[in-house]
């Protein structure tokens, strides 16, 4: 074993002679090592902070919580089939109904998204705002994990009268009042002017990048601003420990109110923050494959450098490959030897790509101050432990071929 470990060592320090002599060259011989360990560091850690800001922006809808939609997927990025384009929107009777009929529902709030998508301005005092994520909803919205910084949201009688009066975000709250408080205070929206009752705090988790700009409409206030407004989510909320009874009545309540004969499935879907959270971590799963096969094309580039470079190394250092067998050197000796330069060399381009991943991961904070990327130990181990492979693949034929060298022949070589 003691002996093993000198040959390994010694293969180690000949590695480092060689590197110190042709630095420029082994630093292009690994540059596809680097890129390769780099994607997977700086792509892995992006993806470990979109995971844990996305999954608790959609935990944040509470777990007793179900959102209705007339999506199959409401996490779908790819394009949606015409037929689900084709479906009919929901409605405020669909969730009126929800309400009225289930026995095991506590509250349920409509949604009402602006009926054009737009450019919609909000303003203060000449201070604009765009970008504006405008809804009209119940109060009992409040239940699905809205904090209050300051002010209130609005009540039943607000919404019942059509109440000009209006819940904003907390960056809009900064934007516009920055440190005075913006209760009482009338904004503009799309020419229409509404009082400020309540700034709501930023969720705990929020999307990479995204300022809180949300301004909150009574359904009714909504309605009269947008009336040809007609698409609608729905939020659920059951009571407490009867989520899957509740998700029964709703299923059966909608198939009712949009008439979907019995031998047809659902044209709408019925989600809670967990599913959600698997169908986005189901779309993240195929980014890592992505990412993976990207990688692999930079390291597979790498690991023919140094193949390449291990084969001009061995032509040479013929003539010492010839001196060492003719003092005894074994073939098992003179394959250590190679193998230990290839890894050696491959180590310390996969420990430049961690860095170089690094400081990719460091960069995309910067960028989205809301991303928490964090290199996750994974990501690191995996460009470690495929640096070493890299090296032991690709420097498998290179030591071979130097381990059959015949000594008088490699002696005699000029």
């Amino acid at each position: 074993m003691k002996n093993e470990f000198t040959r390994i060592w010694f293969g180690v320090q000949l590695a480092f002679d060689t590197l110190r002599a042709h630095k420029l060259r082994a630093f292009l011989t690994v540059l596809g090592v680097i890129i390769g360990t780099s994607t997977v560091i700086g792509v892995g850690s992006i993806l470990a902070g979109l995971d844990s800001s996305i999954t608790g922006v959609l935990r944040s809808f509470g777990t007793d919580n179900l959102i209705v939609t007339k999506w199959d997927s409401p996490m779908s990025f790819g394009p949606r089939s015409m037929e689900e384009r084709m479906r009919r929107p929901l409605t405020l009777a669909n969730a009126i109904a929800l309400k009225d009929r289930g026995a095991n529902v506590e509250s349920v709030s409509p949604y009402l998204f602006p009926d054009w998508n737009g450019l919609h301005r909000a303003k203060y005092k000449g201070i604009d705002a765009f970008q504006i994520q405008i809804g009209g909803t119940y109060p009992g919205y409040v239940n699905s994990g809205v904090e209050m910084k300051e002010g209130r949201f609005f009540t039943e009688a607000e919404n019942l009268h059509h109440m000009p009066v209006v819940v904003i975000g907390e960056d809009l709250g900064k934007a516009w009042f920055q440190t005075t408080s913006g209760l009482g205070k009338w904004v503009e929206l799309d020419g229409h002017s509404f009082e400020v009752i309540g700034v709501m705090i930023r969720p705990a988790q929020s999307m990479p990048g995204q300022e809180d700009r949300r301004m909150m409409l009574p359904y009714f206030t909504m309605h009269k601003m947008f009336p040809s407004a007609k698409e609608h989510m729905i939020i659920v909320s059951a009571k407490q420990g009867h989520v899957p009874a509740a998700m029964d009545e709703v299923r059966a309540i909608m198939r009712l109110e949009r008439r979907v004969p019995l031998a047809k499935p659902d044209n709408f879907s019925i989600s809670t923050a967990e599913q959600l959270v698997e169908q986005f971590r189901g779309v993240v799963s195929m980014i890592a494959i992505v990412m993976v096969v990207l990688s692999s094309i930079g390291l597979l580039v790498g690991g023919i450098g140094v193949m390449n470079i291990m084969l001009v190394s061995v032509t040479e250092r013929t003539k010492e490959i010839g001196t060492r067998k003719a003092l005894g050197a074994r073939r098992r000796d003179i394959i250590i030897q190679f193998l230990t330069e290839a890894v050696v060399l491959t180590v310390l381009g996969g420990f430049l790509g961690i860095g170089l991943g690094w400081v990719i991961s460091r960069a995309a904070a910067l960028v989205f101050p809301n991303l928490p990327t964090a290199v996750p130990l994974w990501a690191v181990a995996a460009g470690v432990a495929v640096s070493v492979g890299v090296g032991l693949f690709f420097g498998i034929w290179p030591a071979n071929k130097a381990a059959r060298l015949d000594p008088v022949e490699a002696l005699r070589y000029e």
